[in-house]
């Protein structure tokens, strides 16, 4: 059953939620047409989470009012990724709101309390690597896990990876974020008995052809359990790790 209602049934059971209140919740429209954008408003009841903002393409007036919109709709936690700075200090002026320039990503609320089953471990083969390995770390934190950074641990140094061994095997979920060749996804499900979601970056030089070779040598694994995402996808990362760790 959706994460979200059975929530929400169980609030009903024990009392902390009347069957008006959760009828409410449940039977909200499913949607808000503000023009420029149809905000979907039954996400997390279809599927367990609410709806993200992708900022790149939207301008600050448009994130602002998405954000409005989800808001006056009960949103209380809202995810903003691909956010310039620019927009990022436009948006700012609107809404309180907390903003990772790094991976570029900003968020309105405060981190729920971890509600799934385990650890979700985020790994990364180069320093290089982190900006996207903080966009699937905020994306799972957002959505209610626990996690647990491994940064620079590749296999050009095995042995650092090799270092946090209790950490690999008592994870839920394992997302391995690496460019150049792709290997640490390999290394990693060689150890790991959890599922491992890969994330080929855009980092390397000219033959890792922006990410293309770390891509094709994730989907080649040889280790069982590893799937792959697109290239600099540490949301989609994220959120697939994190539907993993709520099962």
């Amino acid at each position: 059953m959706n994460h979200e209602v059975r929530k929400v049934l169980e609030a009903v059971k024990d009392g902390g939620m009347s069957v008006d209140e959760a009828l409410l919740k449940i039977k909200t429209e499913p949607f808000a047409d503000i023009g420029y954008a149809k905000v979907d408003l039954h996400r997390k009841v279809r599927q367990g989470a609410a709806e993200v903002i992708y900022g790149a393409g939207k301008t600050p007036e448009q994130i602002s009012g998405i954000a409005d919109t989800m808001k006056r709709n009960g949103q209380d936690v809202i995810l903003i990724t691909r956010l310039s700075p620019e927009k990022a200090e436009a948006v700012s002026r609107e809404h309180e709101m907390t903003y990772y320039e790094q991976p570029g990503v900003g968020i309105m609320g405060v981190f729920p309390v971890p509600d799934g089953i385990g650890k979700i471990v985020v790994a990364t083969g180069g320093t290089s690597d982190i900006p996207v390995a903080e966009e699937a770390a905020l994306t799972a934190r957002v959505l209610g896990n626990e996690v647990v950074r491994l940064y620079d641990v590749g296999v050009a140094g095995v042995h650092r990876l090799l270092a946090h061994k209790e950490e690999i095997m008592d994870a839920s979920v394992i997302i391995a974020i690496a460019g150049m060749e792709g290997a640490l996804a390999s290394v990693i499900g060689g150890l790991a008995d959890c599922p491992v979601i890969a994330v080929p970056t855009s980092v390397g030089y000219g033959a890792s052809f922006h990410g293309l070779s770390a891509l094709l040598s994730m989907l080649n694994s040889c280790a069982s359990g590893v799937s792959v995402v697109n290239i600099d996808n540490g949301f989609g990362a994220g959120y697939l790790a994190s539907m993993i760790n709520h099962r």
